[in-house]
């Protein structure tokens, strides 16, 4: 990316829970039922702030109460990653936002269309959200406000998605596996966000070992791993385990890259 060593910015995490959020409906485990607010998540989504744009990467069924906690009234555009419900069915909620391009591949803009029908066409429902729709592809880069971003090839499960990248900042979520294209993609990241669902192995996300090799791999200055499930184990306890320069992310955290 021509532009990767200028960039800089901020990023809050807005959510860095899994689809059912941490605590879980009707679990009684130690970390559903933890006091300390770093164990309460709501589902992922992060916040861009770079050269006074503002990009929003993924809009869960969480958005409208993560925009009303952090005060979110103007957005530049909407990143998705993929169609899942936890990462794209609150995009209705952007409506007092105005027209907002979204991004994301043709499954993700297909999906738009299919749940939000009464967006599109010459009869428009009065009131509904203004949606301008990009269909992006796997390491293609494009401009959004400004800003360069490109988009890097992650396997979900059987699902090939997006992640993005922005110059020395890579945001990937919900990757079981990384292609030799991805890695060679994210050469130079300074600042790693990758998903780490659990200790144990799962057949659609990374787990806590394999996030880790993979952050290895990548070798970012400092990396930090969200969408976790309660079986992650609770923050004070998991965060002090990690190797140096990889953290747990937890909601409304703020970072500089």
């Amino acid at each position: 990316m021509a532009n990767s060593v200028q960039i800089t910015g901020k990023l809050t995490f807005l959510g860095t829970g899994t689809s059912t959020g941490v605590p879980l409906i009707g679990c009684d485990c130690e970390v559903c039922h933890s006091a300390d607010p770093r164990d309460h998540r709501l589902r992922c989504s992060s916040l861009i702030e770079t050269q006074g744009r503002r990009i929003l990467i993924d809009c869960g069924p969480d958005f409208r109460q993560q925009a009303l906690r952090h005060d979110i009234r103007h957005l530049d555009a909407v990143l998705v990653t993929h169609n899942h419900f936890d990462h794209l069915y609150g995009l209705d909620d952007v409506r007092p936002m105005g027209n907002m391009p979204v991004y994301g591949d043709k499954v993700v803009l297909d999906t738009i269309h299919v749940f939000m029908p009464y967006c599109f066409g010459e009869h428009k429902y009065p009131g509904s959200a203004t949606v301008e729709l990009h269909e992006v592809r796997a390491l293609e880069s494009f401009v959004v406000a400004g800003i360069e971003v490109m988009p890097i090839p992650v396997t979900h499960g059987r699902f090939a998605i997006l992640g993005y990248r922005f110059g020395p900042l890579a945001y990937i979520t919900d990757a079981s596996f990384l292609s030799e294209e991805a890695f060679a993609a994210l050469q130079g990241v300074k600042t790693l966000v990758l998903n780490a669902l659990r200790k144990t192995p799962h057949p659609s996300h990374f787990s806590l070992e394999e996030s880790i090799a993979a952050a290895r791999r990548i070798g970012a200055d400092d990396t930090y791993f969200i969408h976790f499930s309660h079986d992650i184990g609770l923050q004070a306890r998991t965060e002090p385990t990690l190797p140096a320069g990889m953290h747990m992310a937890y909601d409304n955290l703020q970072i500089i890259w």
